[in-house]
């Protein structure tokens, strides 16, 4: 085979898409990732290229200005970006989520007036429900919309905002407790809302303010903020899909689409780290021969190709499911987990074999290492995943006797 990880069925618009983009890839992406990374530098160059080949667009609708291609389409994209450098998946990541949200729950007028900027690049989207002091519980949600007049009237502080400072467009779901009586469960009292702003950091609009940047171990060059609304005005027409309380259900619906994403990264990451790992073993030479001859060498490298290729398919299952129709959080989930792991698993033996040159800043190993950690945490942990994968299961095979 030429190399891991192929997928069967594509038409030939997917295989050129794809082509196109791996191409892009190896010329654009690889050759400056390690160092703007290390920079901590946001890759606009990258990102205007982007735009150019139509990326921002890919799953929105034709009619709006898109390439209207499948999420599988999608995640095989994502997996090529993110074996190049994965801080450029997660720019593309929560603009898609913004962007499908609207798509499956917007209004008419939500859709004509986002998509077709969106498609162009011409609005950034990002997506915030997480808290500082919220975790995995998203029912703990503190930060709170009060109706006023024709206008809702923000409050709180949100947190780990993926494009926090470079999006124009978040989708943030907030308490609204408008139309829900005491002792509604707080799911069902959630909505998501439409925030327009300006890029950058500070005081991007009245009563809307992104401080910064926060600092990470890995995952750099793209920009992750805290968010913080205080007496932040929004217009009622502006509740995505016009009614209140449906928060927690789109955003969950969004956030699958996310964890088909996260697997795709996991799967390009790991990918990137094989290529590394065995190109590597075959210039290093000990004993008087390259260690890739070494019978422990070829272990770790089948045991890496063979989990590169589980976590592929694994994550295009999960995408075809979605593109069906189907339910596909139990496919999703499975997918998110397992790519996750199996991706910091495949990093670190990758990093074994560059032995002490892993270490050093100079090979690119030493940045995939510090990248994948993101990836056990990003849309769900491992923890989170099994949860959903278990209750699955029990409803898939409940007890008859």
């Amino acid at each position: 085979m030429a190399r891991l990880a192929q997928t069967a069925g594509l038409t030939d618009v997917q295989q050129e898409i794809l082509k196109t983009v791996r191409e892009f890839v190896d010329k654009e992406i690889i050759p400056v990732a390690t160092e703007l990374e290390h920079r901590d530098e946001y890759p606009q160059q990258i990102v205007d290229g982007l735009k150019e080949l139509g990326l921002f667009g890919l799953m929105i609708p034709e009619e709006y200005g898109g390439l209207g291609e499948s999420l599988l389409t999608y995640a095989l994209c994502v997996e090529e970006i993110a074996r190049g450098w994965m801080s450029v998946s997660g720019i593309i990541n929560t603009h898609f989520i913004v962007a499908y949200m609207l798509k499956q729950h917007g209004t008419q007028e939500q859709k004509d007036y986002f998509l077709p900027r969106m498609a162009a690049g011409e609005t950034r989207g990002a997506f915030s429900m997480s808290e500082p002091g919220l975790g995995s519980d998203v029912s703990a949600i503190t930060s709170k919309a009060v109706k006023d007049g024709d206008e809702y009237v923000l409050n709180g502080q949100k947190m780990w905002l993926t494009n926090g400072g470079t999006s124009t467009l978040v989708a943030v779901l907030v308490r609204s407790d408008e139309g829900h009586p005491e002792g509604t469960a707080p799911h069902k009292s959630m909505t998501t809302f439409l925030v327009e702003k300006e890029s950058g950091f500070g005081e991007v609009r009245p009563g809307l303010t992104i401080p910064g940047k926060i600092d990470k171990m890995g995952y750099k060059g793209v920009d992750t903020t805290e968010l913080i609304m205080d007496g932040l005005r929004i217009p009622a027409n502006r509740v995505l899909g016009g009614e209140t309380g449906r928060g927690f259900y789109q955003m969950m619906d969004g956030v699958e689409v996310g964890r088909v994403n996260v697997a795709a990264r996991g799967c390009g990451v790991a990918q990137r780290a094989f290529e590394l790992g065995v190109s590597y073993a075959q210039q290093r030479h000990t004993f008087g021969k390259a260690i890739a001859q070494h019978q422990a060498i070829q272990f770790k490298l089948a045991e890496m190709a063979t989990k590169v290729e589980a976590a592929h398919a694994m994550m295009v299952n999960a995408a075809r499911k979605k593109d069906s129709g189907e339910r596909n959080d139990l496919e999703a989930g499975m997918a998110k987990y397992l790519a996750s792991e199996y991706c910091k698993e495949v990093v670190e033996d990758a990093f074994r074999i560059h032995g002490g040159y892993g270490f050093s800043k100079e090979y690119e190993i030493e940045r995939l290492y510090r990248e994948a950690p993101m990836l056990l945490i990003g849309e769900g942990t491992a923890e989170i995943q099994k949860m959903i994968i278990g209750r699955r299961l029990l409803e898939e095979y409940r007890f008859q006797g």
